[in-house]
């Protein structure tokens, strides 16, 4: 039976793992004001980042689709796992040892499926790198070194082999305490005719790593004659290893590519190697499969869509990288990045290019690029005959809709004007005026034609958890002082504290809102978070009733305050205003009971007594707005 993780040591975990550090592993974080940072949201496509974190209070919060939690959610919804496998990953990191309540810790019983794989995969790499020093791996040692790698290159990428034999690795990491079963699952065995058998035998071995840094699978390369299998073979589909959504060499290049703006993407394993050794350390590839939509995904939360962002393709120069490189165009549009290709002259891929001529030449390779839509032009243009009028307008009907997708409008005129120069029509206003309907009809019916940048939304007019209804109008004032209070009271209760304690949950008229301070109420209020902020608000995100408060707790949480200096007087100023409302509501109500009691001839004490509350209520408004805080 497993054993429930010690609530100390979750603690303890939550508090040394910065959540700024994690989530960077992931995607680029820029400042966003306050203390705040931003980013594209891992959890739903988006142009403008809406994606926060507050390293301060270690919570995210997306504004676009509502995603938020702290560090071991993120972790949670980003790797898709348990919250016992999010804490044993960060204390890993960590370097915490975790107790283990209901009989103690066994590894074997009670690590997460999805840990177990990975650790899996770490032993068997580590195996691997061992094999490389034996004597049956001098055939890989030979292909590394004809192909300009040494042994430090090899040990850089953690490159290895996998003997010859039937079950080396699987009896290695029997002994290890993985089970059969676990062997099967990570990929790394398969079912032999007598039990588990090793997938990879006698190949060289590069172990594949998920943006996070962890091995989750690997390439394996044919290096004998005798071996009947394909050239490259790589992990099967596992539940920590989905091709189309790794790339070879990201956990290396991520930093750069965020800090450059600028990616390189190549074809194998020993391009990508070629061109770090070569000092193009943003270079990743795919893992047997086309670059499609999850690579894109992967690549635009590195770079940010910043406008000035690259990623250059280097496709070999042969038919079938050609291809490749027209099947890339097909994606182009989801890139808010230009797109450019880069063929060496002589067709060279980039290992082949670097022993030919060295590292100069592979670091050259990616200057003279071509744009990707002007490279698949061409390769449309050059099927037609254009020396027919039909093959001229059959030409321009194909090419015409790729010049309309260009993003940019002025570039798009350009290049509207060099196809009528390529096809050989005179007329260059026809075309231009061609791409120019063709832009317009894909705009106005969502199609793939460039669209107007909108501006981001802003996270005051974000959307609203559905389960609370219509989204609320926060540009009603009242709304707004509501959820500046309560932004206070989560990001700075000492400003509030003890004042906000006092307030009932009906001071706060918007539903969620109510909520919310309830939740904050049953965490011990902001009292409590004057003593221990991050507890504070892990108390509050607790006592949440549902996931729709609890995003609601998170996102206020996280946005920023909207006064620059906040200070008391600032939030002396949202209690008066809450307070001074709630107040008005208050005598209107009392005013209509007083009004109605007193034409119906009612009960004298009563109506005394209604009375009384009602000069009383006057008072302390009156109180309210001639002396502000200092009459709460």
């Amino acid at each position: 039976m497993a054993g429930r993780i010690n609530d100390e040591d979750v603690k303890a975990v939550r508090d040394a793992v910065p959540i700024d550090a994690v989530v960077s592993e992931y995607l680029q974080l820029r400042n966003a004001g306050g203390g705040n940072l931003k980013g594209l949201c891992p959890f739903h496509d988006e142009k403008s980042p809406s994606f926060q974190v507050s390293p301060s209070k270690g919570l995210f919060h997306c504004f676009g689709c509502q995603e938020g939690g702290d560090t071991l959610t993120f972790v949670m919804k980003v790797d898709h796992l348990t919250f016992s496998e999010a804490v044993e990953r960060l204390a890993a990191k960590a370097g915490i040892t975790l107790r283990y309540e209901e009989g103690g810790y066994n590894p074997s019983h009670q690590r997460g499926e999805r840990i177990r794989l990975i650790e899996a995969h770490k032993a068997a790499t580590d195996f691997y790198i061992a094999q490389l020093e034996s004597p049956e791996a001098e055939i890989g040692r030979k292909f590394l070194a004809e192909r300009g790698f040494d042994q430090a290159a090899a040990a850089h990428f953690g490159v290895g082999y996998s003997p010859a034999g039937w079950d080396h690795l699987t009896r290695f990491l029997r002994g290890k305490g993985f089970t059969d079963k676990e062997l099967i699952l990570s990929g790394l065995s398969q079912d032999g005719r007598r039990g588990p058998i090793d997938r990879f035998r006698g190949r060289l071995m590069w172990p594949i790593r998920d943006i996070g840094g962890e091995v989750v699978g690997f390439g394996a390369r044919r290096l004998r004659d005798d071996d009947n299998g394909p050239k490259y073979l790589n992990t099967p589909e596992t539940p920590v290893y989905k091709k189309s959504q790794v790339l070879y060499g990201i956990d290396l290049a991520k930093k750069d590519i965020a800090k450059a703006s600028r990616a390189v993407v190549v074809e194998g394993y020993t391009d990508v190697m070629a061109c770090h050794l070569a000092g193009i350390t943003t270079a990743i590839a795919t893992c047997g499969t086309a670059f499609g939509t999850d690579h894109i995904k992967i690549l635009r939360r590195l770079l940010m869509d910043n406008g000035s962002a690259r990623v250059i393709f280097t496709f070999d120069g042969d038919a079938a990288g050609q291809k490749a490189a027209l099947r890339a165009f097909e994606d182009d549009q989801k890139f808010a990045a230009e797109t450019y290709i880069a063929i060496a002259p002589d067709g060279m891929d980039p290992c082949d290019l670097r022993l030919a001529k060295g590292d100069e030449a592979v670091a050259d390779l990616v200057e003279p690029r071509t744009p990707l839509f002007e490279f698949a032009l061409r390769q449309i243009v050059a099927r037609y005959d254009l020396e027919t009028p039909a093959g001229r307008a059959a030409a321009l009907d194909e090419a015409a809709p790729v010049v309309a997708r260009i993003k940019n409008s002025g570039a798009q005129h350009e290049v509207a004007v060099q196809l009528a120069g390529m096809l050989g029509i005179l007329d260059t206003q026809f075309v231009v005026k061609r791409v120019g309907q063709l832009a317009r009809w894909a705009r106005d019916r969502g199609g793939k034609g460039p669209t107007p940048q909108r501006a981001p939304q802003a996270p005051a007019e974000a959307a609203r958890p559905g389960h609370m209804g219509a989204a609320l109008n926060l540009r009603n004032p009242v709304y707004a002082t509501e959820r500046e209070l309560l932004k206070l009271a989560l990001q700075h209760p000492h400003l509030v504290s003890p004042a906000f304690d006092a307030y009932g949950v009906d001071e706060f008229t918007a539903a969620p809102y109510a909520a919310v301070r309830q939740a904050i109420q049953d965490a011990g209020g902001a009292e409590f978070g004057t003593q221990d902020p991050q507890e504070y608000l892990v108390r509050v995100r607790d006592a949440a009733p549902d996931d729709g408060v609890r995003a609601m707790v998170t996102e206020l949480a996280v946005e920023a305050i909207m006064r620059r200096t906040v200070d008391e007087m600032y939030a002396g100023e949202q209690l008066v205003t809450v307070r001074l409302r709630a107040v008005d509501r208050r005598v209107r109500d009392v005013q209509g009971t007083f009004t109605r009691l007193s034409g119906s001839h009612g009960d004298p004490e009563q109506l005394t007594a209604v009375q009384n509350e009602l000069w009383v209520l006057q008072q302390y408004g009156r109180a309210l707005r001639e002396r502000g805080a200092a009459a709460l």
